[in-house]
């Protein structure tokens, strides 16, 4: 199957999975779920794709990396939200709609995701459908996205147990990652990508890029860092001290308040 193929087939995985999932989001009333379907999805576009494609060294590298950040962080957002219903975000954007909640999600929510994630994963669809031979800029892929790997999954532990801890209840996380960043988990997850473009990309693919400058940019102007800290930082002075003396997303010494 060429890119192209690939390309569209996917359009049409990703759709009918994003449409299948709005509809289970009706029925429950929650259109949070979609949110623990973001990494799964790509799992489901590296499957697809491996399945139509010739394989080798790179297609494995691609799955596996894909599959293995995929399961982790559908399986951290499943605990870390079990129980707890519709987030917030939606909840706010559900009062708001009223009665055309139902078709808006479609477009603005479940729409949206999918296709974000076409773009983000076009490393992915475009890396597997190749043949041409690994490069040590491709191995070198590898190596960011554990550093990735390690940044985001450790951070997500760490912010976890800290959490659950009552003795730090209402406190503000500063330790281990933390200490460096103020983001550590979100810093990881835009290495993960910059490591897939890596591994997929040979010298003629610098439009692929795309997808890691697409989800850095997500990840610190829209729904991640910047999302975050304008919840966070009226809420104590202890994080305006914290913002002060911490790196907001690459990591780095922390300095004096």
């Amino acid at each position: 199957m060429s890119t192209i193929q690939v390309l569209l087939m996917n359009v049409g995985v990703i759709g009918f999975a994003m449409v299948t999932l709005w509809l289970i989001s009706l029925r429950l009333k929650d259109a949070s779920i979609v949110d623990i379907f973001w990494g799964l999805g790509f799992v489901l576009v590296a499957l697809a794709t491996f399945a139509v494609t010739p394989g080798g060294t790179r297609a494995v590298l691609l799955v596996a990396t894909s599959t293995i950040w995929g399961i982790r962080l559908a399986a951290y957002l499943a605990w870390r939200n079990h129980g707890k219903g519709e987030d917030a975000r939606y909840r706010a954007l559900r009062d708001y709609r009223g009665d055309s909640f139902w078709w808006f999600s479609l477009l603005s929510v479940f729409g949206l995701q999918g296709a974000v994630m076409w773009i983000v994963s076009l490393p992915v669809q475009v890396g597997l459908a190749s043949d041409s031979p690994l490069t040590l800029f491709n191995y070198f892929g590898v190596a960011i996205w554990m550093i990735g790997l390690f940044f985001e999954a450790v951070g997500d532990y760490q912010l976890a147990k800290f959490k659950l801890d009552p003795s730090t209840k209402g406190r503000v996380m500063d330790r281990g990652l933390w200490r460096y960043t103020r983001h550590p988990n979100y810093f990881g997850n835009a290495l993960i990508w910059w490591g897939i473009f890596m591994i997929s990309a040979s010298i003629s693919d610098v439009w692929l890029s795309l997808s890691p400058i697409l989800m850095t940019f997500l990840l610190l102007k829209v729904s991640g860092v910047a999302l975050l800290e304008r919840s966070l930082a009226s809420r104590s002075s202890e994080y305006q001290d914290y913002i002060r003396r911490t790196s907001s997303f690459i990591p780095w010494v922390p300095g004096s308040n």
